[in-house]
């Protein structure tokens, strides 16, 4: 559960094998659990957190995520010493535990399916929100022709009209709003016009 997992510790902190991956390359990726985490933003949720790894003997995390899990992720790192001396003094751990894991390291991945970070082609979780806006728009395809309707079909992005413009473009969509260019004065008319035709 991300970082509430984290904070919480308990069951939520397992050793993955391979049974725990078996069969799931065709589902999304959430399926490893996602949660806001509100304690995570706080220094005292944090000393939990680094308690549970610690705990653990955890000192390596890959954080997949957007913004605000990131940007967690380096707050978290740039503290870490700080915490580990904060458990030290409130006698959580020895002076030993702490050495043995004086050091976290963190690989950052973004889970985005804006697909809004420059320096790769794809963020992760891109293509399966691309495959499952596609299944959706194969399924009333057919309840829209039959009924001889105008369907409107909203998709996630945020500020990023990715996912709408490439879905777009695959479905043959007639019409297509992004925020990157927010339309012209009088497209009503316009859309009506073309949906007209």
């Amino acid at each position: 559960q991300g970082y509430e997992g984290l904070v919480e510790g308990g069951d939520n902190i397992k050793q993955a094998n391979w049974l725990s991956v078996s069969n799931i390359i065709q589902l999304g990726g959430t399926v490893i659990g996602s949660a806001r985490c509100k304690a995570f933003t706080t220094r005292a949720g944090r000393l939990r957190a680094a308690r549970n790894l610690v705990e653990h003997g955890i000192t390596n995390l890959c954080v997949i995520g957007g913004d605000g899990s990131l940007t967690g992720a380096d707050i978290f790192r740039s503290e870490w010493a700080g915490l580990l001396e904060e458990l030290v003094r409130d006698g959580q751990i020895s002076e030993e535990v702490a050495k043995k894991n004086c050091r976290l390291n963190i690989v950052g991945l973004v889970g985005s399916i804006d697909n809004d970070f420059c320096g790769t082609d794809m963020t992760i979780g891109t293509d399966s929100a691309l495959h499952r806006i596609m299944e959706v728009v194969d399924a009333i395809t057919t309840t829209a022709q039959s009924h001889q309707r105008t369907f409107v079909l909203e998709v996630m992005g945020r500020h990023c009209g990715y996912l709408a413009l490439v879905s777009g473009l695959a479905s043959g969509a007639d019409w297509l709003f992004i925020p990157e260019s927010p339309p012209e004065d009088g497209w009503e008319d316009l859309m009506c016009e073309r949906l007209g035709e």
